[in-house]
């Protein structure tokens, strides 16, 4: 499933809700928060653990007694701030100037502390950087929090940074876990493929590709670079730890250095 939005209006702007149609499947929340200057929002999920990631803006945030400014040109040019707030947990924003927010929820009875992770604290990963298929795929992926570092939430957040016309998430793999993707890039004009489900889907800004199913890979366009948040929600029992199933019949080309799959 994708969803394309083309209006948005200040404040919630939902993509999925975990009580309703495809969002029972994943079991997540997706939002989009737009803020404008001076405005002051106070968010609080009784029974959900929420992740907040600053795509773009300046705005102070009040957590557990400490207010800590978080602020992001764009996703190309700066690094990512993401709030992670336990269920119960208010948070407090108070925007600078136009920001936008990615918004991810879920239920967790557990009680953790909540935290900000700031652009020093992101697990950063340069993969397909080897020679691979003449780079083709290099990218960067981010990680804010995920098994290995918060085994206490109940999803996992990052964010992949796709150079213009390479690809991410590839070789095709898949995993038990539902996913979404979440899309930017750096002009509104800006497009891609998305291959999930079995379905290949154009993707644009501010568009969200639900992963049910199956294999899935990503592409942008040249020219267009693109940035797209991560959400994996774990299944109870098993929980996402950097599980990956590649596709065996495109296996061999983990193995490909430059010019080696011309032969």
């Amino acid at each position: 499933m994708y969803i394309q939005k083309q209006e948005f209006r200040p404040g919630f702007n939902d993509y999925l809700r975990s009580d309703a149609g495809v969002g029972r499947e994943i079991n997540m929340d997706v939002q989009l928060l737009i803020l404008e200057r001076d405005d002051t929002i106070r968010i609080e999920e009784p029974e959900k653990e929420m992740a907040i990631l600053l795509f773009e803006g300046t705005a102070d945030a009040a957590l557990d007694g400490q207010t800590r400014r978080i602020s992001r040109q764009d996703t190309f040019r700066d690094g990512a701030w993401c709030i992670h707030i336990c269920a119960g947990t208010p948070v407090v924003l108070q925007a600078r100037e136009h920001c936008e927010l990615y918004i991810q929820k879920t239920a967790n009875e557990r009680t953790f502390p909540s935290r900000i992770y700031g652009p020093d604290d992101v697990q950063t990963v340069e993969a397909g950087n080897n020679g691979e298929l003449d780079g083709t795929m290099r990218r960067y992926i981010r990680t804010f929090f995920d098994y290995s570092n918060a085994p206490y939430s109940n999803m996992v957040l990052g964010e992949v940074q796709n150079f213009p016309g390479r690809w991410s998430s590839y070789p095709p793999h898949h995993h038990p876990q539902p996913e979404v993707y979440f899309y930017r890039f750096d002009k509104p004009q800006g497009f891609g493929a998305g291959f999930a489900n079995g379905e290949i889907y154009k993707t644009g800004h501010n568009g969200l590709l639900v992963i049910q199913s199956q294999f899935h890979s990503q592409v942008c366009a040249p020219g267009y670079p693109m940035i797209y948040a991560w959400g994996i929600r774990h299944l109870p029992g098993d929980p996402w730890d950097k599980t990956r199933i590649d596709d065996e019949e495109h296996t061999w080309l983990l193995g490909c250095t430059d010019g080696m799959y011309r032969k």
